[in-house]
């Protein structure tokens, strides 16, 4: 006993650094050799200013002031960095010194194996002889998917770089690439300037070329992304990406650049500007803005596709019992029937709406106001004749609404209902010869409702609820000679089917009496199956025009409204929709399939909608859409997606793609062709590949492990 504190007491006095940072020594003997040498053997463990150091016998030689180390040896210096090495020889502080048969193991991800590891300053990690790679290694078998190689690496723990002398990168143990110098971040790193992944891309477009993002960081909270493309085609293209986030909230812009030979001598390009803020007062507001500078700039360079750019600035707040939102929208048509300067490319509105009880009145009430205005470039007035909408149409309106509702249980399970609205609209119409001034409208509408709900409880927990509805509504028959510019287009489904209007704008209202009847179904399986389905019919009192033949509203009844939807415990997800004439012919129908299994993401669907003048539509729209992920193996998966047009016989879009991910290396193989009927865009096809070396600043996200055999 007295050997072993007078051992301790040598330990600590020596190094008073050490004493002041209370190192601690662990092992199963101590023993001292002269009056300067101390040797602990046995699992040896000391720790210090949050390193680790474990090894099988450690000596301390108090004049040279440095430890010999025996191993198998593990230091971890409590940042993310361990090393394991045969043997070392360390300055006391573990600091500086030299590791033998060493490897380094960054954030758990890269692996760098090293003949000789050097510490310095404890901020520097000198490797000699290197091996690097994220890669599972197999026992038997010593060759990773990747590895860099490289005559010397040193980490900066400062930094958070890696810098690699006379590196060579290597797949599957053959030499590919070879680099003199190179310049990394490790895995802690998650921002720095530098190089990200390039992407390999051909496109009939545009040819072939490389994508090559360069990152720069501008501060904690700013950056730069600048993305050239090399290609020795005519396309000469820039990408840049600009973020920055705030207190409050953040920005993202984005601009693409290109001159090329498809629209020769032009400039063309694509703006986006995007950002989010919270503001005082429970305000955010949401900002977004697009342009372009050609109909066929998006899809000759692969960026989203789209036929109408709507830019924004949106203010809202959402409460309790309280909505609120201020919106000025501004927008750009691409489609080859619009023109920019005849479609309402300019809009603002406000609408304040409010839920409150009404006490012992009874039910709920609401109450909502709304100013709204929208304008065209264009200055050309209608001659008159009130046939159509003027070019240059504008609109201010200003609109107050209020509702209410209130429930009964009845004695016999029944639930009846009142409920009703009323709405005024002022509007002031320029640049319209038929309806140029001002104009007002009162409209309201009042139901009875009446609801059934009938509860049976089966075997094994499984519940069936079926309920019958009638809705009998009453609403002015007068006509309405505003011309409807927000409401052309009106769907017919069981969200609406007892709603008091179907019109989703303001300019046209629901008129006349009519009886609103339908059945609602559920059966509810705790086992994960459940049933649903709705069927109805809207019966008027007469035919009043309103509604389009495509709308399935029209006529003095409506089409049958027939919905369902399945779900199953395994993954299956079915919903179905239609409208039937009369004859049980198809008006408008949907069918969408979700599927998520083990090894099958599932997404298809079939949507028809018949021809109609009304809604310019001169022919039917009838679509396939399929999008399916298949994991083939492990870290192996195949993508196929395709939208095939049925009338006119053709994909209007088909891809697919085969990805590899697994704890180091990810490589996205993709193909796509994107189809048009447009005159003024013609048809790409774009084929792309990309290889990341995972590892690397930010690290792996968690893919499928290499597996090793026996």
């Amino acid at each position: 006993m007295r050997g072993l504190i007078c051992a301790l007491l040598l330990w600590l006095t020596a190094l008073p650094a050490l004493a002041q940072e209370r190192a601690t020594l662990v092992a199963d003997g101590l023993r001292i050799a002269g009056d300067q040498v101390l040797i602990a053997e046995g699992n040896v463990e000391i720790f210090y200013k949050g390193q680790r150091l474990t090894a099988a016998r450690v000596v301390y030689d108090r004049k040279a002031d440095r430890l010999e180390i025996t191993g198998p040896i593990t230091l971890t210096d409590g940042q993310k960095t361990v090393i394991v090495a045969d043997q070392a020889s360390l300055k006391a502080d573990l600091t500086e010194g030299i590791l033998l048969s060493a490897r380094v193991v960054l954030d758990q991800q890269l692996q760098i194996a090293a003949a000789e590891v050097h510490r310095l300053d404890g901020r520097y990690t000198t490797m000699k002889r290197v091996a690097a790679s994220s890669c599972r290694i197999c026992a038997g078998d010593d060759t990773p998917l990747w590895e860099l190689r490289a005559s010397q690496v040193t980490h900066d723990q400062a930094e958070q770089q890696l810098y690699f002398d006379n590196a060579q990168l290597r797949m599957a143990g053959l030499p590919v690439f070879y680099i003199p110098r190179l310049r990394m971040p490790d895995p802690t790193l998650k921002r720095a300037t530098g190089f990200l992944m390039p992407r390999a891309t051909t496109s009939s477009k545009i040819g072939t070329g490389l994508w090559l993002p360069y990152f720069i960081t501008l501060g904690q909270s700013r950056d730069l992304t600048v993305t050239p493309f090399l290609s020795p085609a005519g396309s000469r293209t820039v990408a840049l990406r600009y973020r920055e986030a705030f207190r409050t909230g953040d920005v993202e812009l984005g601009l693409h650049l290109s001159r090329d030979d498809i629209l020769t001598g032009d400039i063309r390009g694509y703006l986006l500007a995007e950002g989010q803020f919270a503001l005082p007062r429970g305000l955010t507001m949401d900002i977004r803005a697009e342009r372009v500078s050609d109909k066929g700039y998006l899809l000759d360079y692969g960026l989203p596709e789209a036929d109408l750019l709507r830019s924004h600035i949106n203010l809202t707040r959402t409460r309790r019992n309280e909505y609120l939102v201020g919106r000025l929208i501004g927008f750009q048509t691409l489609r080859e029937t619009e023109n920019n300067a005849t479609i309402p490319s300019i809009v603002a509105d406000f609408t304040w709406h409010r839920r409150f009880s009404l006490g012992s009145f009874g039910g709920e009430g609401g109450l909502s106001f709304q100013l709204h205005s929208h304008s065209r470039t264009s200055t050309q007035t209608a001659d008159g004749d009130g046939d159509g909408i003027a070019d240059g149409r504008d609109l201010a309106r200003g609109s107050i609404k209020a509702d209410w509702r209130r429930d009964w249980v009845l004695g016999n399970g029944m639930v009846a209902g009142l409920l009703g609205e009323g709405r005024a609209d002022l509007y002031a119409i320029s640049q319209d010869a038929a309806e140029a001034g001002t104009e007002a409208r009162l409209h309201g509408a009042l139901a009875a409702e009446l609801r059934w709900p009938w509860v049976k409880p089966g075997k094994n927990g499984v519940a069936h609820v079926i309920e019958p509805v009638v809705q009998l509504v009453l609403a002015p028959a007068g006509s309405d000679s505003l011309t409807n510019e927000d409401s052309a287009l009106v769907e017919f489904d069981e969200g609406n089917l007892f709603a008091l209007n179907r019109y989703p704008g303001s300019d046209a209202v629901e008129r006349g009496a009519r009886a609103n009847i339908g059945l609602n179904y559920l059966r509810h399986d705790p086992s994960g199956w459940t049933l649903g389905i709705t069927a109805g019919r809207v019966f008027r009192a007469e035919d009043l025009g309103q509604f389009t033949a495509a709308s399935g509203l029209d006529g003095v009844h409506s089409d049958w409204l027939a919905a369902w939807s399945l779900t199953a415990p395994w993954g299956l997800s079915l919903t179905n929709r239609v409208l039937l004439d009369d004859g049980f012919d198809l008006t408008k129908g949907e069918l969408r399939l979700g599927l998520t299994a083990e090894r099958l993401t599932l997404s298809a669907g079939y949507v028809y909608v018949q021809a109609d003048l009304a809604e310019n539509r001169p022919e039917r729209t009838e679509e396939l859409v399929f999008d399916s992920t298949v994991k083939l193996s492990r870290g192996w998966s195949a993508q196929l997606s395709n939208r095939y047009d049925l009338v006119e016989d053709r994909a209007s879009r088909a891809a697919a793609g085969l990805v590899f991910r697994n704890e180091c290396l990810a490589v996205d193989l993709s193909l796509s062709r994107r189809f048009t009927s447009s005159t003024s865009v013609t048809p790409t096809t774009e084929f792309g590949l990309s290889v990341e070396l995972l590892g690397f600043g930010g690290g792996s996200d968690g893919g499928a492990q290499r597996q090793c055999r026996g």
